[in-house]
């Protein structure tokens, strides 16, 4: 019985039915091949089964709005079959096709939550003014342009992504130094070796043994933070051999799949350094001896050549046009070509960084100021990232924000800190691990044919970028009185607690309340990046007041404090799972231009201006970095520059239990923001809000 018996049901027959005849085959033979086609259909229909169970299950963000010890049993359920059909060893892209679309809001629920954040914003003619906008908006115009943003909603991978890279910042056509492009700093205590040569030679290898798990898909796919919630990798895809190429309307973004070379930058001279040698990638020792090369080398920069690379740094139409006009053909085509398809660019910068002298504070924020924009002719802004390295061994990197999000590029220099430290190492002088091969090529200058013309519009690029450059105040400091440990013995959200003291910061510098950018991911989506939490909320203006007026008692001050904690928890949770509000309107807005339409309202609410622009930078590999037995290796974060003319820019990182290191800009012409007052302000909201719970009889105990 049990040898008549067929699994498949009769499929087998119907396929060997239909194979075409051939006297070679015997029955025996036909009925195998017939197996083997109906194992290997029922096969991929079961990865395909697999991937749309795990897709819908994806698609589940309730969990998100549950406490971790109250978590439902159907939660519980749920967790154990994503578990389930998670697979065991996923590579990096095995889940991109199981996340789930970015859903599109409801109009209604956009327009209430947008009229809730602008409320504490408004007086009450004002508040009255934009209600009825907002009711018109959407009586009228708003449906119609939902209805377009829905079917684009069915056949992008993600509505938002494609038109908020071209529109937020490739057609941006002010400098983007300072003003789109960001950075990241060193260890904060700790310089490996004090040889710029042997640094570079560790952590460009590190870069490139990062590239490598990346082409191979080894590196472990992001997850949620704590949990087995996979997030999105396609901003990965572009992080090396990739550059912005200007374009006079807009720029564009170029991608190349390979490239053996580094582009490296020291003293006005462009050189091509090989990091690959019959095959395979040169040992960290052979990358020094190659940087040291290019040290060492005291030639004169070619006329045109020392301030070439602050064509990146000013306005991008004179850059798209002077590249066209030349450098199209010939050496500088050649030249260009070696730089934009390079893996990455390199700085070796002559000054030295970090934590110096008597005043280390003033330093460091020397510091900050150099990796932003650098003397703006240092540094080639257009590559996916810049990697500085200066002559004390100090190094940090500049990265373009079109091609990925902070999160991303942190995630590789986590990576990059973590190798060079605690794998490779140095040698008791100083210097590179690791064997020499005679044979390798020596780094190749590069040469240029730049005429006098072209030199004009190189100064005037140099020009603006400078005025822009020496306008920015940054300030950087580490808060060491107490860090995430104590935040959460307290039971509140480390984020929610600093997002709440910028709020009273920001009122105790300005004396008001302003709209207030936080950024946030959507990545639990395909193809997502970021949404905005719009922190400055009625509950934590409520407290703001409360605080400042000196009159509440403790117990209402911390049931307020509390309040606006929880509020902005809940605004994180909706802007991570599509519910936000910006990103929608943004779209809207970019449908209704391509209708020929105004919208008043749409119109209103995008100048609006982010006077305090705030950014969390995440600590995503731990287990890279050893906080117990090697404390002083603590990455300082990174930041970037002021949003708005006369606002702050503040960049956070949380590192282990007991660190918080904070990055502040703003903008020397205003005569409303002083990063050093405003930084002031911070450390000292941070220390009342912590002192609020030692009037408290309960937390008292948990202190």
């Amino acid at each position: 019985m049990y040898s008549r018996s067929d699994p498949s049901m009769g499929l087998i027959a119907k396929i060997q039915e239909h194979l075409p005849a051939s006297s070679s085959l015997s029955f025996q033979s036909q009925t195998l091949v017939s197996a083997l086609l109906f194992s290997t259909l029922l096969w991929l229909l079961l990865i395909l089964l697999m991937r749309f169970v795990l897709k819908q299950l994806l698609s589940y963000h309730g969990w998100m709005f549950q406490q971790h010890a109250r978590m439902s049993n159907a939660t519980k359920i749920w967790v154990a079959l994503v578990r389930l059909f998670s697979g065991r060893k996923p590579l990096l892209y095995s889940y991109q096709s199981c996340l789930p679309h970015l859903p599109v809001p409801s109009i209604q629920d956009t327009m209430k939550r947008y009229l809730e954040s602008v409320r504490p914003l408004m007086d009450d003619s004002q508040f009255q003014r934009m209600t009825a906008l907002s009711k018109d908006f959407e009586r009228s115009l708003g449906p119609r342009l939902q209805w377009y943003l829905r079917l684009k909603a069915l056949w992008a991978a993600n509505y938002v992504s494609d038109w908020w890279e071209e529109y937020i910042y490739l057609r941006g056509r002010d400098p983007i130094m300072v003003n789109s492009n960001y950075y990241g700093m060193d260890f904060l205590y700790v310089t490996p070796t004090p040889i710029a040569a042997a640094r570079a030679g560790n952590t460009i290898h590190a870069f490139l043994l990062y590239r490598r798990k990346l082409n191979r898909e080894e590196l472990k796919p992001s997850m949620v933070p704590g949990t087995i919630i996979p997030l999105c990798s396609a901003q990965w895809e572009r992080m090396f051999n990739t550059c912005r190429i200007p374009g006079e309307e807009t720029d564009s973004l170029q991608h190349f799949s390979d490239s053996k070379h580094v582009a490296v930058f020291h003293r006005g001279r462009f050189w091509r350094v090989w990091v690959y040698h019959g095959g395979r990638l040169l040992s960290p020792r052979e990358i020094e001896t190659q940087i040291q090369h290019v040290l060492d080398d005291d030639s004169d920069p070619q006329p045109g050549e020392e301030k070439l690379a602050a064509l990146t740094a000013g306005e991008r139409v004179p850059w798209a046009k002077a590249r066209k006009r030349f450098f199209s053909s010939g050496r500088n085509r050649q030249s260009l070509d070696i730089i934009e398809k390079a893996a990455f660019f390199v700085s070796l910068d002559d000054g030295e960084q970090g934590m110096l002298g008597e005043d280390p504070g003033k330093s460091l924020d020397a510091y900050a100021k150099s990796l932003l924009h650098g003397n703006c002719d240092d540094r080639w802004f257009d590559k996916s990232f810049t990697f500085i390295v200066y002559s004390n061994g100090k190094i940090g990197l500049n990265a373009e924000h079109s091609w990925a999000d902070a999160p991303i590029i942190a995630h590789l220099w986590e990576f990059v800190l973590a190798t060079d430290s605690f794998q490779l190492g140095y040698s008791e002088e100083g210097h590179c691990k690791g064997a020499l091969d005679p044979s390798i090529l020596p780094p190749h200058r590069l040469s240029w044919d730049i005429p006098q013309e072209c030199q004009d519009v190189i100064s005037r690029s140099l020009s603006v970028a400078r005025s822009l450059a020496d306008d920015v105040d940054c300030h950087t400091f580490p808060f060491r009185d107490f860090g995430k440990g104590r935040i959460k013995q307290l039971r509140i959200s480390p984020d929610a607690f600093i997002q709440i003291a910028l709020q009273l910061a920001h009122y105790r510098d300005k004396g008001k309340f302003c709209l207030t950018y936080e950024a946030s991911m959507t990545r639990l989506f395909r193809e997502g990046r970021t949404e905005t939490v719009r922190s400055c909320s009625n509950e934590s203006c409520a407290f703001v007041r409360a605080m400042e007026s000196r009159e509440t008692e403790g117990a209402e001050l911390l049931r307020l404090f509390r309040l606006a904690a929880e509020r902005h928890q809940q605004l994180y949770r909706l802007a991570m799972t599509g519910s936000g509000i910006d990103r929608h309107l943004f779209c809207l807005y970019v449908v209704s231009k391509y209708l020929g339409v105004e919208s008043p309202f749409l119109r209103e609410v995008l100048s609006e201006p982010w006077r305090l622009s705030t950014s969390q930078t995440p600590v995503q590999q731990v287990e890279l970095f050893d906080l117990v037995n090697h404390p002083d290796y603590i990455s300082c974060g990174g930041g970037f520059g002021p949003v708005a003319d006369d606002g702050y820019g503040v960049s956070y990182i949380i590192v282990g239990e007991n660190l918080m290191n904070f990055h502040v800009s703003s903008k020397i012409s205003s005569p409303e923001t002083d990063s050093h007052r405003f930084g002031s302000h911070i450390r000292q909201s941070l220390l009342d809000l912590v002192s609020l719970f030692k009037l408290d009889g309960n937390s008292k105990k948990q202190l």
